[in-house]
């Protein structure tokens, strides 16, 4: 099965509402742009796959991709997948891993399709649904954390994360209205989004494990691997780390010899696919770690994902990044959450979710090829 094209159509992304996670988003609205990828192949399969977010348009990204990537791509075999990315990873200082990870997306995709099954089947399914977290924004108030994460609750969902403002005696403050408001048997997880030094990393650390928080999530800068080993000494509640760590699958190599994280964390966006995703989830596995999946910044990434996290034993969770309008584009169904908080396997060939070619029509912005 030879590829012949490689395709990416840009299309608006519109109506995102004011969002904020942390500083390393700022405060994005309004329009962005996503990017399909179409890998077209001689036997007139296509795989296809979605890059860009609504904090980070395609079109930051999307030339690259044509440029550098495809030319390694036509006229090899689309199933001979790890030689292919094993291929573009050579070529990762001239493009970026949301580039190569839209690519071996689109490959597990065509794969899929080929044999007829859904991409978590090809791997080898574990289970048929996993349960969701809310991912909160960055509110304006204590208050509207706790109403928030009362909402979900009453919804069915098993757990909340908070995104705080990154203060950390206001961060203290709204973990505290957050476990008052939804009692202690209910799990909260804070994410501190890489903001803090050390000393006021070891204060939250401390208040959130009196409030008996499941984890907590990258408290220092992704490059500090000195102070996670440290904080991780002086605390009880689980350290979540590595989701932006410099590099891919051999830049856990470091926080699993030094013992500096509890958890390893990746998604397809920003690890560089499916693959390296897999290989780092079995990583975490031979030492007995969780590998838990970070969103995925676009919905068919998201449903990317969601294959991963059916293919593996030690991912307990799946995030669900709120508000809805700004992480959801570009399918006809997306994503849902069930009333007990569960997300469900699917179980249509290759990534199985209806794109919204219509959609993307209307919003058509170019085609890079």
């Amino acid at each position: 099965m030879k590829i012949t094209d490689v395709t990416v159509t840009l299309f608006a992304w519109d109506g995102i509402p004011p969002t904020q996670y942390g500083r390393h988003t700022g405060r994005f609205a309004g329009v962005s742009d996503l990017g399909l990828v179409t890998i077209r192949t001689d036997q007139g399969l296509e795989g296809h796959a979605f890059l860009g977010a609504s904090s980070r348009p395609a079109s930051d990204d999307g030339g690259t991709l044509i440029r550098h990537l495809k030319p390694l791509l036509v006229g090899d075999d689309a199933l001979d997948r790890e030689r292919l990315v094993q291929r573009m990873w050579q070529r990762g200082r001239a493009t970026t891993l949301r580039c190569i990870g839209a690519v071996d997306i689109a490959l597990w995709d065509l794969a899929g399709k080929a044999a007829g099954m859904p991409i978590h089947r090809l791997i080898g399914t574990y289970r048929d649904s996993v349960p969701a977290y809310a991912s909160s924004a960055v509110l304006p108030s204590p208050s509207a954390y706790a109403e928030e994460a009362q909402a979900f609750k009453a919804r069915g969902w098993t757990a909340y994360k908070i995104h705080p403002p990154t203060r950390w005696e206001e961060d203290i403050k709204v973990c505290e209205a957050v476990r008052k408001a939804v009692g202690d048997d209910y799990r909260l997880m804070l994410d501190s989004t890489w903001a803090y030094q050390y000393p006021e990393a070891l204060r939250v650390g401390r208040a959130i494990e009196d409030l008996g928080f499941y984890w907590y999530e990258d408290p220092l800068s992704e490059d500090d691997i000195t102070s996670y080993v440290k904080l991780r000494q002086q605390l009880r509640v689980p350290i979540l780390a590595t989701e932006y760590t410099p590099g891919s699958l051999t830049a856990y190599a470091p926080w699993l010899t030094l013992q500096a994280t509890d958890y390893l964390r990746g998604d397809v966006a920003v690890k560089g696919g499916l693959t390296a995703c897999l290989k780092a989830a079995h990583l975490a596995e031979a030492f007995h770690m969780n590998y838990e999946v970070h969103h995925g910044g676009n919905s068919l990434n998201n449903v990317a994902n969601l294959h991963l996290a059916m293919a593996i034993r030690n991912c307990e969770y799946f995030e669900v990044l709120l508000p809805d309008a700004a992480q959801k584009w570009g399918l006809v169904k997306d994503i849902e959450v069930d009333a007990q908080g569960l997300v469900h396997a699917i179980d249509k060939p290759g990534l199985g979710a209806e794109i919204d070619f219509e959609l993307i029509r209307k919003k058509q912005i170019g085609v890079l090829s």
